[in-house]
């Protein structure tokens, strides 16, 4: 088995038995590609989805992404082929942002790393390298998993070439390179750049970087490849080493062949390399920041490990697109989970999603301030305190790691401890210095009180030392076969609805299977993907669908007597899915898979088609959605080499564009949107997330658990439920939260304020008012765009004529 998941070396060969579970709703032949929404559709998919070869068409997209999912396992019915293909290219089955990105006939070839959105990691290495890959990793940083004492690094020294194009020997290569090392003042233009910062360029420069090996005693060489590998293997290095005690030793690091800044990225639809210094930045912030603080102060090992994953996360940004997700958890019963709370308000750790782990241990002496015990006054200490935290910046937020499914039926339990290596290895990849610690971290979460942790959004339970969920989208609305503008509300004839319905069934079919056969491909966790085959199906786009296939808006769905046509056919989709999941896995020979429901966030593949993602409500009516790009302008407006060239298309349009100071070397655009929803005719009958109440949005949440997750084979949804501060006091949010929070498996509560008193550089979605938006709009030289934000036709779909 090599230490891996086997399958995956005989994908051709293995046969399965011919059986169709399709009711053909999706036809024999290929059908005709939804169009992408105008504007931030159209700007989505250019930046993440098409390749040159698509033309822009989504069918084509289609057309490479089913022939690579089903070319995984031999003998797929063409006739499943077909239909796949189409439920993809109607919007219906959207599948994943990685995998419209990614898949093709050469996907079996491929690593799953790539076409995985979620994992978790139990060190530093493994979590760098999965973000690397542009998954989102979760990390429990619990005191009994973090066993790795940085202080007992070896001695770094960095070596980069003095030919390589990137270091910096001229003026305005050193002007460049203290801008990237944060040495100078973010905008320092070279007019401004004076022989005395020179000369604190040149002293940093020859301090931190050497052009040569040096020669020093117990002196390890390690040559960085160029590749996601080989950086990870260098901080694999320095982390097995400091588990190691290696301290004595000196490991040179050497980054010479590395590729340049800005060349560009096979697999990245050609988008700029980082370049070496990148890597530099990070490794050199964790000598400076974690290993020296450690050795002269001390510093507790979770904290150590928590901030040598923040400033490697700092430099994860993938062909200068993707930038790293990830979640921190802590147990609520550590001593020092109080430290973990204040982290974010404290400053400094931006790039995790922080929450305290929880159970209905913790929930009791909350709700029952009459119990007396250590325990019982540590957990009101740490509701108090991370509340408090929480009501100035969303973070920590709580998860329920009982009612996690892994934990809850026990099967985390079962996972096999190995000494080799086996659990952390795939054909591109494979722990070797690290082995003996991840299996020491192997037995420490075999003893642990909480032995799964979540993604950075929470929808996905995984193991702490490490797994993966492929996960996929479904949008009901879009399985119509009828134009949306012809549907009458509610109110179809029943061929109509026959035909839509079947649709949805089979398009939830068609992406079980599809996540399935994702799961036989080559896997650093092989060993752990074998073990529970774990998927996550889910559905986005679901208050346009109440809306137009039963005529219900939000306050609808809310009552269950009322609404019970809607909640029957999401229960009906649930049991097709894990029906179909367990099937299909029997038959190809894996096993039952652990998890099959979820509901992710979904915000790639609902922009494509402008429809509200996963659970979530309607943010805004209107808004400019502002989109991050790799590229800076100089002073004379020019943009610096390197800089992503849609910047250039999107300005030259008239497209709002700014650079930002708090993500030094990046520009955001501003895309004009407007919500699909609002374009249905619901008129007042829109509801958005601040019109809500708490209270009903947790009820919301509990209906999606209850029939779309299930009792059973579920993941979370993910969801995060916005506090406006200017109705509800710190004492009414405890409140709040003491009571609705154990009743659901986990949902981000964030205390929030009007846009312009948050006190951010740019958020990512900037309500605006009806005037700046049409002045906005009317700037931008793009028909399409401006057709669909048309202002006037706006107002008449929201019922309010502007004439």
């Amino acid at each position: 088995m090599n230490g891996h998941f086997s399958l995956a070396e005989s994908l051709v060969t293995q046969t399965i038995q011919a059986r169709f579970p399709f009711e053909g709703a999706y036809g024999a032949q290929s059908g005709i590609a939804r169009q992408l929404d105008p504007g931030m559709g159209e700007a989505v998919g250019r930046r993440t989805v098409f390749r040159p070869s698509d033309n822009e068409d989504f069918g084509a997209v289609a057309d490479r992404v089913a022939q690579g999912n089903t070319g995984l396992l031999a003998g797929v019915d063409k006739r499943e082929v077909m239909q796949l293909r189409n439920a993809i290219a109607s919007g219906a089955l959207l599948t994943s942002g990685r995998h419209l990105q990614h898949g093709d006939s050469e996907q079996s070839t491929r690593n799953m790393e790539v076409f995985t959105n979620c994992a978790t990691a139990i060190c530093s290495f493994a979590k760098f390298y999965l973000l690397l890959n542009g998954s989102g990793v979760g990390r429990a940083y619990d005191d009994e998993l973090c066993i790795v004492d940085w202080a007992q690094a070896p001695e770094l020294h960095f070596v980069l070439d003095v030919q390589h194009p990137d270091y910096p020997r001229d003026r305005a290569a050193l002007l460049r390179f203290g801008l990237e090392m944060q040495i100078l003042p973010w905008g320092t233009m070279p007019d401004a750049f004076d022989a005395g910062m020179e000369a604190q360029v040149t002293q940093f420069l020859e301090q931190s970087l050497l052009p040569l090996v040096p020669e020093v005693p117990n002196k390890i060489v390690h040559v960085i490849d160029d590749s996601r590998e080989g950086w990870a293997k260098a901080v694999e290095a320095i982390e097995a080493m400091a588990f190691a005690q290696n301290r004595d030793y000196h490991l040179v690091l050497d980054f010479s062949r590395i590729r340049c800044a800005g060349s560009p990225i096979t697999g990245m639809q050609g988008r700029p390399a980082a370049g070496p210094v990148s890597l530099l930045r990070g490794l050199l912030n964790v000598y400076r920041n974690v290993i020296e603080p450690a050795r002269r102060n001390g510093m507790p090992r979770w904290e150590q490990a928590l901030r040598v994953d923040h400033y490697l996360s700092v430099e994860v940004q993938v062909g200068g697109a993707r930038r790293a997700a990830r979640m921190a958890t802590k147990s609520w019963r550590d001593a020092d989970v109080l430290h973990f709370i204040r982290a974010k308000e404290e400053g400094g750790l931006w790039t995790a999603n922080h929450s305290v782990m929880v159970d209905q241990e913790f929930w009791g002496y909350v709700n029952a301030t009459t119990a007396a015990s250590p325990l019982a006054e540590h957990a009101r200490a740490v509701f108090a305190e991370a509340t408090r935290c929480a009501w100035i910046n969303g973070e920590p937020g709580f998860i329920n790691g009982d009612r996690l499914e892994d934990n809850r039926t026990g099967s985390a339990r079962d996972k096999p401890v190995y000494t080799d290596g086996r659990d952390f290895c795939s054909a591109r990849y494979r722990a070797t210095q690290a082995a003996t610690l991840l299996a020491e971290l192997a037995e420490c979460a075999a003893r642990a009180h909480f032995p799964v942790t979540t993604n950075p959004c929470g929808e996905i339970t995984l193991h702490v030392t490490g797994g993966y969920c492929v996960i996929g989208d479904f949008a009901p609305l879009l399985a119509c076969p009828i134009p949306l503008d012809a549907v009458t509300p509610g109110r179809h004839a029943p061929e109509l609805a026959e035909q839509w319905d079947a649709r949805v069934r089979d398009s939830v079919r068609l992406g079980v299977r599809f996540l399935l056969r994702a799961n036989r491909m080559d896997a650093l966790y092989g060993q752990e993907v074998a073990r529970t085959n774990r998927i996550g199906i889910g559905p986005t786009g679901l208050h346009e669908w109440a809306w137009l296939r039963f005529g219900l808006d939000f306050h609808d769905m809310l009552d269950e007597e009322h609404a019970a046509p809607f909640w029957q056919a999401v229960c009906e989709l649930s049991t097709i899915a894990k029906a179909e999941a367990n099937a299909y896995a029997q038959e190809t020979g894996t096993a039952r898979p652990v998890t099959v429901t979820t509901v992710k966030p979904a915000g790639t593949t609902s922009k494509l088609f402008g429809l509200t993602e996963g659970a979530h409500l309607p943010a805004r009516r209107q808004y400019l959605r502002w989109v991050q790009f790799k590229g800076v302008r100089r002073e004379d407006a020019v943009w610096e080499h390197g800089a992503d060239p849609l910047l250039r298309t999107y300005e030259s349009k008239g497209y709002p564009v700014r650079s930002l100071r708090s993500f030094p070397g990046m520009s955001v655009v501003g895309f004009p949107t407007v919500p699909l929803i609002q374009r249905l005719g619901m008129g007042e009958r829109v509801l958005t997330a601040p019109e809500a109440t708490p209270e009903e949005q947790y009820r919301w949440l509990s209906l999606l658990e209850k029939y779309w997750i299930g009792a059973e084979q579920g993941n979370q949804v993910s969801y995060t439920l916005k506090i406006y501060t200017d109705r509800h006091d710190l004492e009414s949010f405890r409140a709040m939260v003491a009571q609705n929070q154990p009743k659901v498996r986990c949902c981000a509560v964030l205390p929030s304020r009007a846009d312009s008193d948050l006190g951010y550089e740019y958020l990512p979605e900037e309500e605006v008012s009806p005037s700046r938006f049409a002045a906005i709009t009317a700037k931008i030289k793009d028909d399409n765009v401006r057709e669909v934000v048309d202002w006037a036709h706006l107002q008449c779909a929201s019922g309010a004529c502007p004439l």
